[in-house]
């Protein structure tokens, strides 16, 4: 077991505030291992447009393990009840070795899942209610799953498919709720970057040229090559939604990047969003400023850490 006073580190931030290289430098001085808290970096092939910086993992020289992250091929459903399967089957290895597990990621019901230990309906697919629901417009679907009232995941509603999947998974309330497969009594300390919101802003424009210019619309050609729908695409979220549209012909290069750009901005947004409502639901996060430098981010991290955890003060 860690010999802290936490058994689990957890990262959180929204898209473009650095979570990466400072959850590797922490685990680098702390002697932990990453779990990947990402919905889509678990599909293999899909490297440019989830961001999974690989270069980021290596701090001295040395690489920082980092799990459940290419596990599935693309083309594959991830959800959250596999993920929190996967997480602590992770988290009891990696505690075992007497490391200290580093959650990081974006995807906030990925994270309270596990730090609320939610016991999750594992839903079936309804071929006959997804039969009528593809009938309805999106607009008519986005009123009907409002009857359902507020969702645990609101970042990322705007496919017909998620939204589709969102009134199966509600309609499905006399389902038996699975008990959690593991007592794992989680002692997390949970670290937020935030970013000024203009600075947020260029970042992740910033980031997505640079993608672009990295290969993203030859990554999501290749996809498709593969035998990857349009549809499948579409469901994985932003970047692979609107690339496929591009490469289809159903939209302009310019007007792509446009709309792609206006729509992670409001996904940050949603991501924000979603972890202050973290904290209304009880989580305390404790916010660093994603502006400082990387080691001034990790310094005012450990110095935080010593405050709370019982870790030594002479880390390096």
């Amino acid at each position: 077991m860690t010999k802290y006073s936490t058994n689990l580190l957890t990262i959180l931030g929204p898209t473009a505030a650095g979570k990466t290289a400072f959850s590797a430098h922490l685990a680098r001085r702390l002697d932990g291992e990453i779990i990947s808290a990402d919905s889509r970096q678990v599909y293999r092939g899909m490297d440019i447009g989830t961001g999974k910086d690989y270069e980021d993992y290596i701090v001295d020289g040395q690489q920082i393990p980092v799990h459940l992250i290419d596990i599935f091929e693309a083309g594959f459903e991830y959800n959250v009840y596999l993920f929190k399967q996967d997480f602590f089957r992770v988290f009891t290895d990696i505690s075992d070795r007497g490391k200290l597990p580093v959650l990081c990621g974006g995807s906030g019901l990925y994270i309270e899942s596990v730090l609320k230990n939610y016991s999750l309906v594992r839903v079936p697919p309804d071929e006959a209610l997804r039969a009528r629901l593809e009938a309805k417009d999106i607009a008519e679907l986005e009123q009907m799953l409002k009857l359902y009232g507020p969702l645990h995941n609101q970042t990322d509603l705007t496919s017909r498919k998620r939204i589709i999947r969102a009134i199966e998974i509600a309609t499905h309330q006399s389902g038996e709720m699975d008990r959690p497969e593991h007592e794992v009594r989680l002692k997390p300390l949970v670290l937020g970057v935030q970013l000024d919101r203009n600075v947020r802003r260029k970042r992740i424009t910033q980031r997505l040229m640079k993608r672009l210019d990295e290969g993203l619309v030859e990554e999501v050609e290749g996809l498709m090559e593969q035998g990857v729908s349009p549809e499948k695409l579409d469901y994985y979220g932003l970047e692979y939604r609107y690339l496929s549209r591009y490469v289809l012909k159903q939209m302009s290069y310019d007007d792509m990047v446009e709309r792609l750009n206006s729509a992670i901005h409001q996904f940050a947004k949603r991501q924000m969003t979603y972890f202050r409502g973290m904290e209304r639901r009880g989580t305390r996060i404790h916010w660093i400023d994603g502006e400082l430098a990387l080691e001034e981010m990790t310094n005012e991290a450990l110095s935080l850490c010593r405050s709370i955890l019982n870790i030594p003060g002479d880390l390096s």
